[in-house]
């Protein structure tokens, strides 16, 4: 699977503690085709977390995985924030549906740059506010990880 190449290795943490969960990983499945700025998605039903490396790519703009130069580019924090939103996902679902509350009532902020991508994935998945916990853990690695321990294993 190319998205691993993107990945640092606190996320190649989070993917192994996905495994662990008993969650399969797939890459760019005909969920990706739903629109160019989707870059994951969680089928819980099928314990599958969906990364779309391809869209990624094409709205970051292709960069070389391996290079150290660029290991802030679009597409890998594209990817990496894709993998730990839909981890988020994947301890919430370890959670019964719930909300994991891992931070401080009121504490969660998702930045403005991030609310039309909110609401796209409103749609799709049905829930808003599992949507906003994601969105507002994904750039918190830690917790993202300390979630799934408490959660799923």
């Amino acid at each position: 699977m190319e998205f691993i190449t993107f990945l640092a290795s606190r996320d190649k943490e989070i993917l192994d503690l996905i495994y662990k969960a008993g969650y399969r990983v797939e890459e760019n499945t005909p969920l990706c085709l739903l629109g160019k700025g989707f870059f994951g998605f969680l089928k819980r039903r099928r314990h599958t977390v969906v990364i779309c490396t391809e869209n990624a790519k094409y709205v970051g703009g292709y960069s070389i995985p391996g290079s150290k130069d660029n290991d802030y580019s679009p597409t890998k924090i594209y990817i990496r924030r894709a993998l730990r939103h839909e981890a988020v996902h994947v301890a919430q679902d370890c959670n019964n549906g719930n909300l994991l509350k891992m931070v401080k009532e009121g504490s969660l902020k998702v930045h403005p740059y991030k609310l039309r991508a909110l609401k796209g994935s409103s749609r799709v998945s049905g829930n808003k506010k599992r949507e906003y916990e994601a969105y507002a853990l994904e750039d918190k690695p830690r917790i993202v990880k300390a979630a799934l321990k408490k959660y799923c294993l």
